[in-house]
């Protein structure tokens, strides 16, 4: 799995770091959506993919073949 993310759509609702922490942050200055893992660990996969589907900006992408898990 490989996961992008797209600042300039982030509105910065921050779901996506209470989804999964371990992947994503937040800018301090302006709530903007920070990847810390662009390839996370197949135990995060299942939580990255919730993060995107409920990201109200549909800035995050998710490209499952990324890993081959």
């Amino acid at each position: 799995m490989k996961v992008r993310v797209d600042e300039a759509r982030c509105c910065g609702a921050g779901q996506c770091v209470l989804l999964a922490p371990e992947v994503f942050d937040q800018r301090d200055e302006d709530g903007i959506v920070v990847l810390l893992s662009p390839e996370p660990a197949p135990p995060h996969h299942r939580a990255v993919r919730e993060a995107a589907a409920v990201c109200p900006t549909s800035a995050i992408t998710v490209d499952e073949g990324g890993s081959g898990v």
